[in-house]
């Protein structure tokens, strides 16, 4: 008898959509059955039928209990868990940030380690490098011994997580060594401070200044020097929360010159634009970098929808309102970061079907050819849509960041799994989500594609009875080297061996 059976749905990959039912068990996905054979027998059946089946979404770009000066999140790995499981996404990335000069890379990982015992969704984690010193290169092999294969480099912030050129060069040349992912922040910090200083010298440096503050133009410029230094070293880089159409057009131009770089955006930078400093709570839109003009998302969202983007992340940082408020006078002094891990799934899936023009659920009808599977144009409207929307929630996130077993709905897989209707709407009430936080930066906003059932692991977490804790059952999940895995895609686009490695990889390590 299987564990469980996800009967009827639309199960849609990155690579195709078809009409099926997913069988589970032993918390991994045996079998995908054509939807016209009769229902497996399972000790539970979820009917999805006239409704969508999807990969569990995974969060390459979390914050849990992060500490920037005098404030820490209020949020830990339990409540952040659960957030994500709420919001359909089983599995997210934190970082191991060296919250001092006396915690080592080394040690800040692992302090996240020990945290993260207490997750309700499986666990990857990225290191972080602020200065360089004779230990870093060993630091780091052992990082990737404990399969922490990417490394966070922030380009600003001077004073606290900057690190400077000499030490991001000598980093990137030792993750190319390492097989790694160099994570990158790209913002010049020497045009942000000037400009900072200039408006702090002028009396505007209050939250409704933000935007003015850090201009897009510092962004391009930090992401035209940091790809220089890839090419030098040949390292693999990804930049997190790209908020302009000109700095994704810098990655777009690299990638075809060859080099191993990659976009993610944020969904704040999709929907929000800086018209929010000028609105009655503008201390809920501090985030780094800022929201943008509307120009500039529009084309950024033009950027997101037809494949230039790679990822959507969260960027989920979980200051609430109390601690924003603190000084919102002084941007210099206020906590930067947004609620989103819960979100994340709705905000970027309202975003992409408008960005495609996909309205109505008459854009959702039955789906798939004969053989089973879909190229995006062979169903109606939606299926382009899905597709694409899995793409970036799922099944890049897990391939980019070596996560094989996650992303994909194929035999071999994590069972993650989310059941959802995408033609049903919700208005976002902020105090009623579980990120730990009293407020939403999407409050009162109606959004489509919300999770109304969650597999993760095998365990229904999520469905219409509401939520089902599973404890800290979640697991670190270690990754595969950054070129290594890339091998491995591109020898299965379909991704079902990409999934079984990351299977025998975990029992080999257990």
């Amino acid at each position: 008898m299987n564990d469980l059976v996800i009967a009827h749905g639309v199960v849609v990959n990155s690579f195709g959509t078809r009409a099926a039912h997913v069988v589970v068990d032993g918390g991994r996905v045996t079998a995908v059955v054509d939807a016209s054979e009769p229902v497996p027998a399972a000790d539970r059946v979820i009917d999805a039928a006239g409704r969508v089946v999807i990969p569990g979404g995974v969060d390459a770009h979390c914050h849990v209990a992060q500490v920037t000066g005098p404030f820490r999140t209020l949020d830990d790995f339990a409540v952040t868990s659960t957030a994500a499981l709420w919001g359909g996404t089983t599995t997210i990335l934190d970082f191991g940030i060296p919250r001092d000069a006396g915690e080592t890379p080394l040690e800040a990982a692992k302090n996240k380690l020990e945290l993260a015992r207490e997750a309700r969704c499986d666990v990857a984690l990225h290191g972080s490098v602020i200065e360089w010193d004779e230990t870093v290169p060993s630091q780091l092999e052992e990082l990737a011994a404990l399969g922490i294969r990417s490394v966070k480099l922030y380009m600003t912030n001077r004073g606290t997580t900057r690190a400077d050129n000499d030490t991001v060069l000598k980093v990137m040349r030792e993750m190319a060594r390492l097989d790694g992912l160099t994570y990158v922040h790209a913002e010049h910090d020497a045009m942000i401070a000037d400009c900072t200083q200039a408006h702090a010298d002028a009396g505007t440096i209050g939250i409704e200044h933000l935007h003015e503050t850090r201009p897009e133009l510092a962004e391009e410029a930090s992401v035209r020097e940091v790809l220089a230094m890839a090419e030098y070293t040949g390292a693999p880089v990804y930049f997190v929360h790209q908020s302009t159409p000109g700095a994704v057009d810098l990655v777009a131009e690299a990638r075809a010159r060859g080099l191993a770089i990659h976009s993610e955006t944020c969904p704040h930078y999709l929907v929000l634009d800086d018209g929010v400093y000028a609105s009655r709570f503008p201390e809920w839109f501090a985030c780094c970098p800022p929201m943008r003009s509307p120009e500039t998302v529009a084309a950024l969202r033009e950027r997101f929808a037809e494949g230039s983007v790679h990822t959507v992340s969260s960027d989920h940082s979980c200051y609430d309102l109390t601690q924003k408020r603190e000084r919102t006078d002084d941007i210099r002094h206020m906590p930067h970061g947004l609620p989103g891990v819960e979100t994340r799934m709705p905000v970027a899936f309202t975003a992409l079907a408008e960005a495609l023009g996909v309205a109505g659920p008459e854009a959702f009808g039955p789906q798939g050819t004969d053989d089973g599977t879909s190229p995006a144009a062979a169903g109606p409207p939606g299926s382009r849509l899905l597709e694409r929307f899995v793409e970036l929630f799922s099944a890049a996130p897990a391939r980019i960041n070596g996560l094989p077993g996650k992303g994909v709905i194929a035999p071999g897989c994590d069972a993650d799994l989310v059941v959802f209707d995408p033609a049903e709407s919700r208005t976002v009430d902020g105090r009623a989500l579980h990120m730990g936080t009293d407020f939403s930066p999407f409050d009162g906003r109606e959004l489509r594609g919300w999770p109304q059932n969650v597999v993760a692991g095998g365990r229904v977490v999520l469905d219409e009875h509401g939520f089902h804790d599973p404890g800290p059952v979640g697991r670190f999940v270690p990754r595969l080297g950054y070129r290594e895995a890339e091998q491995q895609a591109a020898q299965d686009p379909g991704g079902q061996s990409f999934a079984a490695v990351g299977v025998r990889a975990r029992e080999e390590g257990e």
